[in-house]
Formats: structure tokens, sequence, C-alpha cells
């Protein structure tokens, strides 16, 4: 067991793609952990989807050995996500830290999620690392993004440490500020147990692996311990560390981080930020936890063969360990079946749960179109949460409805900054201000729909910036809005995953182009099917797909027409009585037309 006095826990955070996973693995290859012969681009990120798409998806911890002027010090290192889907990840490892090294691309700059890390970091009252990368760049420019850290965070130039974690460049004066800038963690290795659980994954053969951080006391191989969220004991079976691979140890102390196992297996009996304690000395006041993540995405999972509904459910569970801001409830749907009612943080994420459903657990699945959660007060006084646009209400019911807003920062270039505000008018944007961080360079910021940020705001971002607009947002309230549901009917039959909520004011032009798509993705069948856009009782818009034409009087040559006119007479008793009685196949490209936006 490591003296507190000795350890550093500390996390990277950064913007997206500026290096946070390359300067992990040069720590690793620095203190040892790993050989050169081993080493490897983002050797922590060892999920395949990680790996192609060049992201980090999940926290990683990892626990290195340096030495420093003849002594050993403990460096706990978790790498953390970039992205805004995944701020919920950062959080939960700036928890159980002492300090973070602030990452910022020496040509980039400062972008829309370092200012959003780097602030959430301070929340957390860490102390901060200032590290400028990427100093090898020819096109880099140091002074100018020393200045813009100065300007967007207070930073002091002089603090900042300037690196190249591709080639190694800088390392050992990152290390060196790690132990000197970073305090040591508190703790009495003597007083009653307490640990904050801040992560998890199934193990099909050991069950649960809960990772911990040691506040408080020892965590020891054969202790009797206590989940304080449930009051469940449990005796620890393994005690260990990532170095980057499981290391079994046999006990943690204040100050470290680590993992155990201890038979739990329930996957529900763990609960992210609860706190661990000993069973027969327990403490009186548990850890502050976390803040719960509220999803702001709903969308249907639902399985392409319905005997996968169980598989379906344990897969879900198993993720819902590993992923505490993900969550999911059993819906039926009409057109699909039996699924789940899953929510999300954000796009990315619902994209990524369902390429690891599919690729960890084998699962062909359907997705329903994605929708925010809205509010409705009802006559009666009520407050009703919506995830579903199939649970609003008549609108005569409907007193008020609420959409979420968020604030969100865009980081542009200053020549960019006119087509960005025509962008955010067009979406129900409300300007509130701009922050110069050079002459080239300006914050603007907006309050906006959650609802027009979500689908593709990100791609359109980059468009009009030409790649070089960032953003940043989060949720601040549910404001009221004229918004409607804009039902679908393919065949006069109203299909619920494919209906939406909408502001009144776009329903007419949306409808319309859902219509469009639908016909260009809806296969033709043997008799004429009619798409139609609702909202209520009143039609909005509609589209017809025209019958396959089969020549029934092709074997008919000469002779009389009368011939010709029976057959033809026969065919049309034929497709009138299939319209009547055909059913007509939606295939899974119908269901992500909903997500096609305005152009």
């Amino acid at each position: 067991m490591t003296e507190a006095r000795l350890i550093r826990n500390f996390s990277i955070v950064a913007h997206i793609d500026h290096g946070k996973s390359t300067l992990a693995d040069q720590f690793l290859l620095k203190t040892g952990a790993i050989s050169q012969r081993e080493f490897r681009n983002q050797v922590l990120d060892d999920m395949d989807l990680e790996r192609e798409r060049g992201i980090t998806i999940q926290m990683h911890p990892v626990t290195l050995y340096y030495k420093l002027d003849g002594v050993t010090y403990e460096l706990n290192l978790i790498d953390t996500p970039g992205h805004v889907d995944f701020t919920y990840e950062v959080s939960r490892s700036l928890a159980a830290c002492e300090g973070a090294i602030l990452l910022v691309d020496a040509f980039q700059g400062v972008q829309a999620q370092t200012v959003a890390n780097a602030y959430l970091a301070i929340e957390n009252n860490l102390t901060i690392v200032p590290v400028l990368n990427k100093i090898d760049l020819e096109i880099a420019r140091p002074d100018a993004v020393m200045a813009e850290m100065e300007t967007a965070l207070g930073i002091d130039p002089m603090e900042v440490l300037k690196v190249s974690a591709k080639t190694g460049v800088g390392m050992d004066e990152v290390m060196r500020a790690i132990v000197d800038r970073i305090p040591a963690p508190q703790g009495n290795p003597a007083d009653s147990l307490k640990a904050l659980i801040y992560n998890s994954h199934f193990d099909s053969y050991k069950g649960v692996v809960i990772y911990v951080r040691v506040k408080e006391g020892t965590l020891r191989k054969g202790q009797r311990i206590k989940l304080m969220r449930w009051n469940h004991d449990y005796e620890v079976a393994e005690i260990g560390q990532f170095r980057p691979q499981p290391t079994p140890c046999d006990t943690l102390g204040p100050g470290q981080v680590g993992y155990f196992m201890a038979q739990v297996r329930k996957l529900e009996d763990v609960h992210i930020g609860d706190t661990v304690t000993e069973a027969a000395r327990p403490t009186t006041t548990a850890l502050p936890g976390y803040k719960e993540p509220k999803p702001m995405v709903y969308s249907g999972l639902f399985p392409t063969n319905n005997d996968d509904f169980e598989n379906l459910r344990e897969a879900l569970a198993k993720l819902r360990l590993n992923d505490a801001s993900f969550s999911y409830q059993p819906e039926v749907s009409d057109g699909l079946g039996f699924g789940f009612r899953c929510g999300f943080l954000g796009m990315l994420h619902r994209e990524i749960i369902q390429q690891r459903l599919e690729r960890e657990s084998q699962l062909d699945l359907v997705q329903t179109a994605p929708n925010v959660t809205y509010e409705i007060l009802d006559r009666s006084g009520k407050v009703i949460v919506i995830d579903n646009p199939q649970k609003v209400p008549d609108s005569g019911q409907i007193e008020e409805f609420r959409e979420p807003f968020v604030k969100i920062s865009f980081l542009v270039p200053s020549e960019n900054i006119g087509d960005l505000m025509q962008m955010c008018s067009e979406r129900r944007g409300f300007y509130l201000k701009t922050e110069y961080l050079s002459t080239a360079r300006a914050i603007l910021i907006y309050e906006m729909p959650l609802a027009e940020v979500i689908y593709d705001l990100y791609d359109k971002l980059k468009s009009v910036t030409h790649g070089y607009g960032t953003m940043d947002y989060e949720v601040s309230e549910y404001r009221p809005a004229d918004l409607v549901r804009l039902d679908v009917l393919v065949h006069h039959n109203r299909v619920d995953a494919l209906s939406s909520i909408v502001h009144r004011s776009t329903a007419d032009r949306r409808a319309r182009k859902l219509l469009k798509k639908l016909r260009e993705e809806i296969d033709r069948h043997l008799f004429e099917v009619v798409l139609q856009a609702a909202i209520g009782t009143r039609i909005i818009a509609r589209e017809n797909i025209a019958a396959m034409k089969k020549n029934v009087t092709a074997k008919c040559y000469g002779g009389d027409i009368t011939r010709k006119r029976k057959l033809w007479a026969k065919q049309a008793e034929g497709k009138k009585r299939m319209k009547q009685v055909g059913q007509v196949e939606l295939p899974q490209e119908a269901f992500l037309a909903v997500l096609e936006s305005d152009d």
C-alpha cells in the first residue's frame, strides 16, 4: 500500500482530438508500464469502436509508478472522452482526482469543449496543469494559443508546458509538474473505510467488477464490505489496480484507485456514485456521489426478431452497469412489436449504444426516430413528461406545451460570424453575447431549443465554418412553445414509430419533406400505397406510391378486345381487394427518414 503523500490522482481533459489518448500513451511509455515493443496508438482505448473512430468513449483508469529524485510516486491517471455527449464521463473521472491536465492543441487553440472542461475541473476544485500539445507541427502557433488561454481561462502563459505527445518532447517537464503541482490526497488508513464507486463493468466469469477511489480507511482482500445505497453486505474476493492490465494486489489505501470483485451477481445492486464502507465498522456519512445525468434524447430500440427480446433486455442491463447516463424501459409498438424506450445524452451517445449492442451482443436492431424530452401542463394543472410522441394527449387537454432550451457556445473564426448568426436564427435561436478570443476567433453564446441542436447542428456548423467551428452546450430550462404532434399514416394506418413533435410554423414543410423521403424509401407494392401526414385529424400533406404494373394481356395477341377487357377488369378487382387487406412493409430506412432535417 502506497503512502498517501506519494500518490497523485489526475485526469486529462481537452477538446476532442487534441491528443489526450496520445499523451496517455506517452505516460505509459515513460513510466515503463508498457515497453516500446508493446507501444501502439491509443493503448487505453481498448474498445473496437474507439479505435475505429479515433475517439475515447469511456474513461480508462491506469496506475503508473514514476521515480523522481530517488522517490517512487504512484500516479493514477484517468483518460477521459472529449465529445460533448460524454461530458458525464468526464465529471465522474474528475470526482476521483485532485488535479487535471488541461490539454490544448498548439494549432487549433482553445475550443468550446476546452472551456467547458476547464470550468468543470475548476468547479471540482482541481489543480489545473495547462499543457500545450502538438508543438512539433509546422503550423503550430504557441504564442497566439497561450494568449487565447489567458483570455478565455485566465491561465498565466508562464505556467503553460509545451509538449509533443507524438514525439515525446517535453514529457519529463509534465511528469515533474504532476508531482510538484498536484496535491497529494488526504485520508487516514486507520479510519473507517469510505470509497467512491466511479465506474463498473460486467465480467461473465467473475460477475460485476467495481472501480473505486478510496477516500478514507483501507480496502482489503477478504474484508466484509457494505454498499451503502442498498445496504447489502459482500466479501471482497479480489482487489487490484490497472497497470494498465488488471493486476491483483492485497490492499488499497487512502488516495489509491483500483477495482474489486465481491461476487456481486445482480447488475442492479451496483450504483455509480455509491459509497463502499466496512460492514463491521460502517461510516456514518456517505460520499456526495454524482448528480444524476438526465437523458435528453429518447429513441425506441426493437429487435428485428421478436425472439431476441430477452437477449436485448440482458444486453441493456449489462450496458447500463457500464454507462450510468443511459436509461431504458420496455415499450410496445404496433408496427415493431416488443422493445425498449431508451434515453441518451445525445445523438453520438445513441449511435454508440446501438453499435455496442449489435457488436457485443450480436443483436440485429431497429431504432425509431429520436426525440427530445418535453413537458406538458394539462388543463388540471398536472405536468406530464413526454419522452415519446405517442404520449402527447389531445390538443384540447393541453394548457401549455414546453420544450427544453440549451445555452450553447460556438467558437468560430471571425469571418464566419454572419453565417453562424443566420443559421441560428433559422433554428429559433436567441443571441446572448459575443466574446473575442483574438482578432481572428470569437465565442458566440446563444439560447436555442434542444430539438434544433441534436440532429445535425454540429454538421451544419462544420460546413458553415469550413471545419474550424466547435460548439458546447448545456440544458438550461423548459420554455412554452407552439408545438404539435405530427403523425404519419401509411395506407390510412397511423405508424406510431414515425410520429414526431415539431414546431407548428415548420410542420407543413417538414411533413412534405418527410413524405417525399418515405416515398423513396418504401418499395412499391402490388397496390397503390397512400402516405399522409396529419396534425390531429387534419391532413396536411399526401404522397402516393404507384402500384407495380403487370402486363396481364401479354399472352393475348390479335383476337377480340373483350378478352383483354375481362383480364383488365379482373386485375382491377384484385388490386382493389389487395388495397383493402394488403400489408405495407416498412424498411429500417423509413424510420430513419424522420431524421432528415430541413435543407
